[in-house]
């Protein structure tokens, strides 16, 4: 976790100039420097092409000595180099210990550089510490925003914040813009104060907030020190995004607690103090940097909160920090750091994996990026995870610090711990306890995810009858496991973990009875013991959980089924529209030619088709004077040809459907998406149902929309609104026409 991150920085200003009030670590290691291109191959097995072909030579060796002498004079101009390299290391620079608190203090001019206990006081990153601080101490336009400075192959990232020009610290008042638009927005410029209309305070009156005058402080700046990543190793914007997340989740946080204690209890000067007269205290005594940094630990609580988040993100931890009483819990994203590498050294499944604009906007900013979050979907589960008792939120939430009117929020989410299973879906947890799914599960879910109480999982089988997979790699070493796993289960009954997940393992190539329940419990009284297995390895990420997915066949047979009788019912229809334009024809002539024995015939034998309906009492009334043979005669005649021209145009749209030729029914194919399945597979489909009971057909047609091979049964059960009962059943009765495959979700 932020592999980068070389130290945290304590710079403050006073009218005695800037000073690095604290650091962690002690010891700083200064980062390698990085490459301003790359350097050639030194063992002369990679030549370019046109080098080769201008220094064409028979002897091999002399072409690599010649290629492996030039590389290596000219390999100190492909690496970066800072000013303070070059200097000569035996320049001294006199300097006074200047206490971190900007108060005065005694001179020893004795104390160069050369001596070793001063110098790791007052040089840090091969600059002197208060030069470094006056470069981390900005103007005063520059403060209360994102401060980032990269000197070389360094990054120092913060959010400096400094007290008002009358030296009083009190909070930033948030400023009205008079030209913003928006309906009311006269109504809302009349109704502020005359004397300060432009400015509304954050805190309330902004004089009730002020402190005392300040007696030194001026400004602070937490900076967050880096080392460079190298930019080629990582996609493009990929290092600002890096910068950004570390920025906001951590300096900007700190700071802003920081800052407001400042101005509530004047918290960051006093700490100040009692650091910077420490310091004094253990210069003047000759006494190791090392020896101070861990004795301020114990006088100042910033100091400590420095070495626990230093600490934190390396271990890739939650940080648990305290600020003047003040609890804070931060952390960066657990995989943040993998975007500093290219995809063949880590795989960027977190980037991909959200790419769903809606699962991202459900999980919301902080949490999806960097996470490698499953989606948060109704049909997923939510498993606890074990905290420490000092964080136990249940302690929390029932202690006497609630407010009244919190009483009923804690009581809410002590019932929502108390009801949540990895046996119970998020639905079916809404359900159980009569919340909302959107308003107030998938919050209270991402609140315990983003504070590592919980983490999504697939729902399991509260029989145990859910199919697992071993995990392709562990956190741990299987040694360290298995000694875990024999302390938490010691019974006799439970298998060794190693065996365990061997057996787990062979399960997976059996076609039935593969599931956990089948190959490992055997038994209902072990059952509930085994469920606290399960639960323990889906803590440790040791379980995978497969899901079934099903896509849809078409056999060689169904297609040439559905071609013959396409053929038939062409043939079919051509014999009727060859009968019937003979019989129009006939009844035509008869019609014409004995329009004097029947005159009041007004209406044609054959029934009208919709167009020649609609046109027929029109052409009636437009033609009053017309005799009544003649309308008769064109009227049959016009309306045979309307029903030939129906049927001309039903037998155009049976051969858009995209037959093809007849070769192409000699080989089964797979429908890819069967919700959006052109019209030839839909004649597919539909064959597919014929001899199949009416409600099994109904059902099929319902649900094969799903058999995408994306979908796991899980989802089909929730979006389809059927039970496991019913999906077996159609799995069954068109188990020729489905393929059913395992695969994680």
């Amino acid at each position: 976790m932020a592999e980068t991150l070389l130290a945290i920085l304590l710079v403050t200003s006073s009218a005695k100039g800037p000073n690095v009030v604290y650091r962690w670590p002690p010891s700083v290691e200064n980062s390698n420097p990085r490459l301003s291109r790359p350097r050639p191959p030194v063992d002369g097995l990679e030549l370019d092409n046109p080098w080769r072909a201008s220094h064409y030579s028979d002897n091999a060796n002399d072409l690599a000595e010649t290629h492996m002498e030039v590389a290596v004079d000219d390999i100190d101009d492909y690496a970066w180099r800072r000013p303070t390299e070059s200097r000569d290391r035996s320049m001294s620079f006199s300097r006074s210990a200047i206490p971190a608190s900007g108060r005065d203090s005694p001179c020893n001019e004795e104390r160069r550089e050369i001596d070793p206990v001063a110098n790791e006081y007052q040089c840090l990153f091969d600059y002197t510490a208060q030069f470094l601080a006056g470069m981390l101490c900005p103007q005063r336009h520059l403060c209360h925003q994102k401060f980032e400075l990269v000197i070389d192959n360094l990054v120092f990232a913060g959010h400096p914040v400094c007290a008002e020009p009358d030296g009083m610290w009190r909070f930033k008042p948030e400023r009205y813009k008079p030209g913003s638009r928006g309906r009311g927005s006269r109504h809302r410029e009349s109704n502020l104060p005359d004397k300060e209309s432009s400015e509304v305070s954050l805190g309330g009156d902004t004089h009730s907030t002020a402190m005392p005058k300040s007696s030194w402080l001026h400004m602070f700046h937490l900076v967050l020190v880096f080392d460079l990543p190298d930019p080629s190793s990582s996609a493009s914007g990929n290092v600002a995004r890096y910068f950004d997340t570390i920025y906001e989740q951590i300096a900007f946080t700190v700071t802003a607690v920081l800052f407001q204690e400042q101005v509530l209890s004047n918290f960051v000067e006093l700490e100040c103090d009692a650091i910077g007269s420490l310091e004094t205290e253990y210069m003047v005594k000759g006494e190791r940097f090392s020896d101070f940094a861990s004795h301020a630990q114990r006088v100042s609580s910033i100091a400590t909160a420095m070495k626990n988040l230093y600490d934190a993100i390396k271990s890739s931890n939650m940080a648990h920090i305290t600020l003047n009483d003040l609890p804070l819990e931060l952390q960066l994203p657990p995989y943040l750091d993998h975007l500093l590498h290219s995809e063949e050294e880590f795989e960027l499944e977190f980037v991909g994996r959200l790419e769903n604009r809606t699962d991202s906007q459900l999980w919301g900013r902080e949490l999806s990026f960097g996470w490698r979050l499953p989606a948060l979907v109704p049909w997923k589960s939510l498993l606890l995870l074990d905290t420490d008792q000092e964080l136990d939120p249940y302690v929390n939430l029932r202690g006497s610090h609630v407010h009244a009117e919190e009483r009923c929020l804690a009581e809410g989410l002590i019932k929502f711990l108390e009801t949540a299973s990895v046996t119970l879906s998020l639905a079916d947890m809404a359900s159980l306890l009569d919340w909302d799914l959107h308003s107030q599960v998938y919050p209270t879910v991402r609140w315990l995810v983003h504070h590592r109480r919980a983490k999504i999982v697939d729902t399991v089988h509260n029989g145990l009858k859910t199919i697992f997979s071993i995990a392709p790699k562990f956190d741990k070493p299987l040694a360290t496991l298995t000694a875990e796993f024999k302390r938490d289960f010691h019974q006799p009954s439970i298998l060794p973990l190693p065996t365990l997940m061997a057996t787990i393992s062979n399960s997976n190539s059996k076609q039935a009875d593969n599931h956990f329940f089948a190959t490992v419990v055997q038994s209902k009284d072990l059952i509930s013991l085994y469920h606290e297995v399960v639960l323990w390895m889906l803590k440790r990420d040791l379980l995978i959980t497969l899901h079934l997915h099903v896509r849809v066949v078409t056999t060689a047979e169904l297609k040439f089924h559905v071609r013959q009788a396409h053929e038939r019912k062409m043939e079919r229809r051509a014999s009727h529209h060859l009968r019937g334009r003979r019989r129009s024809s006939r009844m035509g002539d008869h019609g014409v030619g004995d329009a004097h024995e029947h005159p009041r015939v007004t209406m044609p034998w054959l029934s009208l088709s919709p167009k020649v309906a609609r046109r027929y009492p029109r052409r009636s009334m437009d033609s009053g004077q017309s005799k009544p043979n003649d309308i008769s005669g064109s009227i049959l005649l016009e309306d045979a040809e309307d029903v030939f021209d129906d049927m001309s145009e039903e037998d155009s749209g049976e051969e858009n459907v995209g037959w093809g030729s007849s070769e192409d029914t000699l080989e089964p194919s797979m429908i890819s998406d069967p919700g959006t399945a052109s019209p030839l597979e839909r004649k597919w489909l539909a064959a597919m149902s014929e001899g199949k009971d009416e409600y099994i057909a109904r059902r099929f047609a319902l649900i094969n929309q799903y058999f995408d091979g994306k979908r796991t049964d899980d989802e089909i059960l929730y979006t389809a609104e059927i039970s496991r009962k019913q999906l077996r059943e159609v799995l069954h009765h068109y188990e020729e026409y489905l393929q059913t495959f395992l695969h994680p979700a």
